[in-house]
């Protein structure tokens, strides 16, 4: 079985082709192109400007993907609808639409969220294997955009335990840096400045550590990194070592007691990381350390599968194709549209 997935949710152009004999995943491609230097000189990402660079890479990228082979031999395609950017998305959606609806394939839509948990399969044989000795899981998803602690149950199988009432984690990396003036994206950069700093030159706050339920908020811990430099009047290289080190520490920490706290409720059998900040060394550190001490199995993705890829998502319609979801076909092929707020725990499979 082989499968074309497209994804496009934000400012990566993706296209993956995955294979599978039913007991391995074997990824054949796995193309992105980045987009972080187009945006880096705007602080962000732009939608509009996001939205012409996929216009402008997607073809020329499913072509050097396919090759001589392009559609024959091809099972079904897999495209991210949800959540995202609507135009970014729009263009993933309706590239994949014409070659589903044109070539007779099925095609299923999926939420990105769902595809960055699935970038842990793709990363470790063992789940492929062994998955349902896992079950039930505790994901803690993290990214520019979502910080969402989900229990899983089985594939499809969602429950969400809680979310950030305001910032993601990833988007408050990025508000920091800028605030440092260290650039665009914002995790890379502190992560790089903290390895120099003192985690404990700053006391942070570490918002909602208290608040006995599994919600985050990160919009106070920025108000207070801002508090601090205002009273600077002079920052130097090693202010803003410390000023990233200690940041990083109660980001890390407040993501660490929610996911922990949530364990304790709930007899899981694994944890997770899932998302672009599952990334960041000291979260996996941490991790593992919390993980090993309660004789809990910790999976996370690989560097390459952390950020937006194509092959989370075609690892994630396997999966639906696995659990006979009904994928999308013929005429009602050209009824799907983009889900800019669709959320994981609708995913029903």
């Amino acid at each position: 079985m082989r499968i074309l997935a497209i994804e496009s949710s934000c400012d990566e152009t993706a296209i993956a082709l995955l294979k599978t004999d039913g007991r391995s995943l074997f990824l054949e491609k796995n193309q992105v192109y980045s987009q972080i230097n187009i945006h880096r000189k705007f602080g962000g990402v732009v939608p509009e400007v996001a939205a012409r660079k996929h216009l402008e890479t997607i073809i020329p990228l499913l072509d050097s993907s396919l090759g001589r082979s392009k559609l024959d031999k091809i099972d079904f395609l897999a495209v991210t609808s949800g959540p995202g950017l609507i135009t970014s998305l729009l263009l993933g959606i309706t590239v994949a639409q014409t070659l589903a609806y044109t070539s007779q394939l099925p095609l299923y839509p999926i939420n990105h969220l769902e595809g960055h948990i699935y970038s842990n399969w793709l990363s470790n044989k063992e789940l492929v294997k062994n998955e349902k000795k896992y079950w039930p899981a505790l994901i803690l998803v993290v990214s520019g955009g979502h910080t969402e602690l989900i229990l899983m149950k089985g594939h499809g199988d969602y429950q969400r335990l809680g979310q950030t009432l305001d910032d993601a984690a990833g988007e408050s990396f990025d508000k920091i840096a800028k605030f440092l003036s260290l650039g665009y994206p914002g995790g890379s950069i502190i992560s790089q400045w903290a390895k120099k700093g003192n985690s404990a030159a700053y006391n942070f706050p570490r918002p909602m550590i208290d608040s006995h339920d599994y919600n985050f908020s990160f919009s106070g811990l920025k108000t207070a990194v801002l508090y601090a430099l205002e009273k600077k009047k002079n920052i130097n290289q090693q202010d803003i070592a410390d000023i990233a080190a200690s940041f990083q520490q109660a980001v890390v920490e407040v993501l660490i007691f929610k996911t922990f706290q949530a364990i304790q409720q709930h007899k899981v059998k694994a944890i997770m990381l899932a998302g672009g900040v599952a990334a960041n060394q000291l979260l996996k550190e941490k991790f593992q350390q919390k993980s090993d001490s309660l004789n809990l199995l910790f999976f996370y993705p690989r560097q390459r599968f952390s950020g937006d890829n194509a092959a989370m998502i075609a690892a994630a319609a396997y999966y639906h194709h696995q659990q006979n979801r009904k994928p999308l076909q013929g005429i009602k092929i050209l009824s799907l549209q983009p889900q800019v707020n669709w959320q994981l725990i609708e995913n029903r499979i």
